[in-house]
């Protein structure tokens, strides 16, 4: 019996290319929801005329009281919930899908969505549902990154890692997300105490293999959270930023003007900087990469550091946030049961699953290195 995946948000930019991927996916019935009608009619047109497996669409909201009766009538097994953003959003896809006795992961880089989605796992433990939230680059990519050569180590004092995007812009909600918090306090942590910055300031001019010098700026995400406990690390922080440095300017000028007040709302800054944004896509060079630095201790007891860089070319950085939730289909298909519960999706994935998922060689490239720093 072919797996029912049902993806929210299936004509939005990452739910697009979940899509791509799962419609050539063999075991798959791919069913896609959203609430416009024409652009759900039209989504599965163009995925049908791809001629791989079956797809069908169903219009509703999501969050609303159709969803549990639509679940259990199109007979779904996995959603995936790209509907972003996701910062402010409640758990009703989730809720729906306990409810339904449905399983459900979604793409949440929101660190406050991926970090209170435990309270749901009293109720997706009693019902039997796996909730996986935050199958995206961070923290799934980012722990299993770490998570491959965490035996290298002794002990983690000290993780720094970040995202440098190509100049093409995503989503609109993609955009209204992160630039949720700009101008307002991030929790980091410093020697194991909790360290405020400033959301999307801090600017950094940080070197990266193939990319040259990107600029990238203090932002919020899961990993915040999770990495202190899953690696015992004592000092985190997080950067990122767009390929043109012009756009590192404007979203630190808008975070300057939300913290002296004269913004209350960058919503509507968002969508401006969106659309701005597209007139100079033509301008970035196509490269974008997750870094990550790690310091802390061999087994020797002597320090040791390492660092690891995906990089995508030709404006294929947006493949690896949603092909997270590609690789967690591919494993329930070769017979993969996760637990039930509620949690993040880090450890979920490796990173062997998570690069055989995307199946793009020719636009990645991985490098890991090993370094002994001076004590």
């Amino acid at each position: 019996m072919a797996l029912r995946v049902l993806v929210v948000g299936g004509y939005g930019n990452f739910g697009s290319i979940v899509c791509r991927y799962l419609i050539h996916t063999p075991g798959v019935h791919l069913l896609i929801s959203g609430r416009d009608p024409h652009k759900l009619a039209a989504k599965v047109q163009a995925l049908q005329a791809e001629g791989g497996q079956p797809c069908e669409g169903w219009c509703g909201d999501a969050m609303g009281p159709q969803w549990v009766p639509a679940l259990k009538a199109l007979k779904v097994h996995w959603v995936i919930h790209t509907g972003g953003p996701f910062q402010g959003q409640s758990y009703a896809v989730a809720r729906g899908c306990i409810e339904a006795g449905v399983n459900y992961c979604d793409l949440a880089d929101c660190r406050q969505f991926v970090r209170g989605i435990g309270t749901l796992d009293e109720a997706a433990r009693a019902a039997g549902v796996t909730l996986l939230s935050g199958c995206s680059s961070v923290p799934t990519l980012s722990a299993a990154m770490i998570d491959e050569h965490r035996e290298r180590f002794s002990r983690i004092e000290r993780i720094e890692h970040g995202i440098s995007s190509s100049a093409k812009m995503p989503g609109l909600s993609t955009i209204q997300g992160v630039l949720a918090y700009a101008g307002k306090p991030i929790l980091q942590l410093k020697d194991g105490r909790p360290h405020p910055v400033i959301g999307w300031q801090g600017l950094t001019l940080r070197k990266l293999p193939r990319l040259g010098t990107r600029l990238v700026a203090n932002v919020d995400v899961p990993d915040l959270d999770l990495f202190a406990e899953r690696y015992g690390a004592h000092t985190l922080s997080f950067q990122a930023g767009a390929g043109l440095k012009i756009a590192g300017l404007a979203n630190a000028l808008l975070a300057q003007a939300v913290k002296l007040g004269l913004v209350r709302d960058p919503a509507p800054w968002a969508a401006r900087l969106h659309r701005c944004g597209t007139w100079f896509e033509g301008f970035g060079d196509g490269l974008s990469a997750l870094y990550i630095d790690v310091h802390g201790l061999g087994q020797d007891g002597q320090p040791l550091s390492m660092s690891v860089q995906l990089t995508a070319t030709h404006d294929h950085g947006p493949e690896i946030p949603s092909c997270a939730a590609v690789a967690v289909v591919h494993k329930l298909l070769a017979g993969h049961v996760p637990a039930p519960g509620a949690r993040s999706s880090a450890g979920e994935v490796s990173v062997e699953e998570y690069l055989r998922a995307i199946d793009d060689p020719d636009h990645l490239q991985l490098q890991v290195s090993f370094s002994r720093p001076p004590v």
